[in-house]
């Protein structure tokens, strides 16, 4: 479907990247285009898994998560699905990429605290069966992500 992904495609999701809120007569304005025609899109786009879902975009320190680290992970690999299932289910954990290099995930992973953190990396994590080592990488800062149009204009 990327490639099959029109410069009206890349707008409507640069605009519901933005605002995923947007109501379809908004959106429609925005891009000189009809209503049926923005329903009809956004519905392709949803049934292709372009469009995955819709959330809101929560900020982290003010709902309590005051402490942000990247956790890298060496396991056995022959394991991967069983603690990688074990991995998504763990609160706090926001996100998971299996990669190549040096270590063989990464996660994303937010607390309330170092406290909590810790007793997430060191007592949950480190103890599945699995997991080889890990190494935990504090985050003291995060930038703002992309905007959508330089996501989406690429």
């Amino acid at each position: 479907m990327a490639s099959a992904l029109d410069d009206i495609d890349r707008q409507i999701l640069a605009e519901l990247t933005r605002d995923g809120r947007m109501s379809m007569r908004t959106l429609a304005e925005h891009l000189h285009i009809s209503r049926a025609n923005a329903y009809a899109r956004v519905e392709r786009l949803r049934t292709a898994n372009v469009i995955k879902g819709f959330r809101a975009d929560i900020d982290p320190v003010a709902a309590g998560l005051g402490t942000s680290a990247y956790v890298t992970v060496n396991l056995h690999q022959a394991e991967w699905r069983d603690v990688g299932e074990q991995l998504r289910a763990l609160p706090g954990v926001v996100h998971i990429a299996l990669v190549g290099g040096e270590f063989d995930a990464i996660l994303l992973v937010r607390a309330r605290d170092n406290a909590a953190l810790g007793r997430l990396v060191l007592d949950v994590i480190q103890s599945m069966p699995g997991i080889v080592n890990t190494r935990t990488l504090l985050v003291f800062e995060e930038a703002e992500p992309l905007s959508a149009t330089a996501i989406w204009e690429q």
